[in-house]
C-alpha cells in the first residue's frame, strides 16, 4: 500500500518527457515543455472521489470532474469551498500507518463545456447504465488528442463509444481495464474519501487511433502515473477480450439463476447467502457458460488470425488469480464457498413489512449483467456462430423475470435488442466490423509485431 504515494521517477519522466534515461521498451514521443496533463473524471460516487484526488495530488496533473446526478456537482464544489480535499490511506505508510493526503479544490461541474475540453484523458467512473448518459453529454467536445478509459469498461463500452461518437470515435484511443483499481468509499461527499485496499495488478486492454494521437504523453504511462505504482495496469490484447471476459456478468446473473429459478413466490425467512450459497449445480452451470465464452474467442480467433483474445479467461481462472483468500480452490463451487472476500454477503433482496424477504430482480445483478453483460456476449456469440446453450438458458429466464425480450429461437433478435450494448445494437454484425483494426500479432519468437486491418466501420 506504501507504494501507492511513490511517484515512480521513471513513470514521471515517461509522462512529462523530462529525461532521456527512459527504458527503451517505455520510450515515448519526447516534448519540449513540461506540458500539464489535464484529465477529466466522469462520476460523482466512491471510485470519481478516490481517482480526483489522486489525480490531483500527483504534480502536473489538472484534475476536472463530469458529474451529471441531480445537483452532485454543486454539492461537491460547495463542499470545497471550506478547504482542501483529503484521501485517507489505510496502510499507506512505508511502516503500514494510516496516511492523509490534502489537495487543492478542483473543479465539479454538470456542464461538459467546463470540463470536457483539452482534456486529454478522459475517465468514466460511473456504472455501465449511466456511460451513454455521459458518452452523449460529451460527444461535442471531445478531441482528437483525447484517450478514453473504462474504469470498468464493462461489455460492450467500446461498441457504445463507436455507436455515439461515430467517426471521431477513430481518433481516440480507448483503454478499458475489468474491474475498479481499488476498495474504497467517500466518507463526506466532496470533501474526503477513504482508500481501503488496492489490488495489485489490474488487466486492461487498448485501442489506438487510426491516426498518431495529437497526446505526445504515452497514455497507460500516463494513468499509471495517476494512480500510482499500484495496481501495476497490465495491458494485452483486444478490447473484445475484456467484454467477453465479463466475471460479473457471468458470476452475478448465473448465482441469481441457480437460487431463484424455481422458486415459488413465497417469501423467505432470511435473504439468502449469495456466492457461498452457490450450489454444486450452479458451479457447474457457471463452468459451462465460462467455457462457452472460451469457446467463442477461441472461434474469432481462428476465424480471423492475428486477432488475440488470450486474454478472455474463464471465472475458475479468474477467481484464482483474483482472490488470495480463497481457502479450498478444488472447484469452482468451493473457490466462490470458502472465498474469505464473500463471506456474509446475501442476494439482493426486498423486505416485507412482515420482516420477510422478496427477491429484488431490479437489481444491477439483472438489469446491469444481463442487458449490459451476457446480452453483449450472446451477440458476440451469434456473431462467430458460436452456440452457447447453457447461457442461453440463463438469459431466457432472466427476460421472462425483467419483462424483456433479447433471445428468440436461440438468437439475438428480440425487440428489446435496442436496449442492450451488444453489438448488434448499433448495426455491428460483422467479425470485421467488431474487432474494427486493432490486431496483435506474436511472431513465432514471441515478439508483438503490431499490424493494422482496415475495416471500415458504417454506424
Amino acid at each position: 500500500m506504501a507504494a501507492l504515494l511513490a511517484s515512480s521517477v521513471s513513470i514521471i519522466h515517461e509522462v512529462f518527457g523530462f529525461t532521456d534515461n527512459v527504458p527503451a521498451h517505455r520510450a515515448t514521443t519526447k516534448i519540449k515543455t513540461k506540458e500539464r496533463l489535464s484529465v477529466c473524471i466522469c462520476g460523482g460516487g466512491n471510485g470519481a472521489h478516490i481517482l480526483a484526488g489522486l489525480a490531483a495530488s500527483r504534480p502536473g496533473v489538472e484534475s476536472r470532474v463530469l458529474t451529471l446526478y441531480a445537483d452532485e456537482a454543486e454539492r461537491w464544489t460547495k463542499a470545497m469551498e471550506s478547504g482542501t480535499f483529503k484521501i485517507e490511506i489505510k496502510g499507506g505508510g512505508m511502516s503500514g500507518e494510516d496516511v492523509e493526503v490534502n489537495v487543492e479544490p478542483f473543479r465539479v461541474s454538470k456542464d461538459p463545456q467546463y470540463v470536457v475540453p483539452g482534456a486529454q484523458i478522459i475517465i468514466l467512473c460511473v456504472p455501465a447504465f449511466a456511460h451513454k448518459q455521459y458518452f452523449d453529454a460529451m460527444a461535442p467536445y471531445v478531441g482528437e488528442q483525447s484517450t478514453i478509459i473504462g474504469l470498468p469498461g464493462a461489455n460492450g463500452f467500446e461498441f457504445q463509444l463507436r455507436g455515439i461518437l461515430k467517426e471521431r470515435s477513430d481518433l481516440c484511443t480507448v483503454m478499458v481495464f475489468e474491474s475498479l483499481p481499488w476498495a474504497c468509499r467517500i466518507k463526506k461527499f466532496g470533501t474526503s474519501v477513504e482508500l481501503l485496499a488496492t489490488k495489485a495488478v489490474m488487466d486492461g486492454a487498448i485501442h489506438r487511433p487510426r491516426k498518431p494521437s495529437a497526446f505526445h504523453h504515452n497514455h497507460l504511462a500516463s494513468f499509471q502515473y495517476m494512480l500510482g505504482d499500484h495496481p501495476q495496469l497490465k495491458i494485452k490484447g483486444h478490447l473484445l477480450g475484456i467484454t467477453l471476459t465479463a466475471p460479473n456478468s457471468v458470476l452475478h446473473p448465473i448465482i441469481m439463476y441457480g437460487q431463484w429459478v424455481n422458486w415459488d413466490g413465497k417469501p423467505q425467512n432470511k435473504a439468502p447467502l449469495f456466492y457461498t450459497g452457490v450450489t454444486l449445480e450452479t458451479g457447474d452451470l457457471m463452468g459451462s457458460v465460462s467455457d462457452e465464452v472460451l469457446a467463442v474467442a477461441k472461434s474469432i480467433m481462428d476465424q480471423v488470425p492475428g486477432v488475440n483474445l488470450n486474454n478472455v479467461k474463464h471465472i475458475y481462472d479468474w477467481l484464482n488469480v483474483t482472490y488470495d483468500e480463497i481457502g479450498d480452490r478444488s472447484t469452482l463451487t468451493t473457490c466462490l464457498r470458502t472465498n474469505k472476500g464473500y463471506q456474509g454477503l446475501t442476494h439482493p433482496c426486498i423486505k416485507t413489512d412482515d420482516g420477510q424477504f422478496l427477491p429484488n430482480f431490479k437489481f444491477r445483478y439483472m438489469t446491469e449483467d444481463i442487458t449490459f453483460g451476457l446480452a453483449v456476449i450472446k451477440g458476440i456469440a451469434d456473431i462467430a456462430c458460436v452456440p452457447t446453450p447453457s447461457l442461453d438458458k440463463v438469459v431466457y429466464w432472466a427476460q421472462k423475470t425483467l419483462g424483456k425480450e433479447f433471445l428468440v429461437d436461440g438468437k439475438l433478435t428480440g425487440k428489446d435488442v435496442k436496449e442492450t450494448r451488444a453489438p448488434q445494437a448499433y448495426g455491428l454484425v460483422t467479425l470485421e466490423a467488431i474487432l474494427k483494426e486493432d490486431v496483435d500479432i506474436t511472431d513465432p519468437g514471441g515478439r508483438r509485431v503490431s499490424q493494422v486491418i482496415h475495416h471500415p466501420v458504417k454506424f
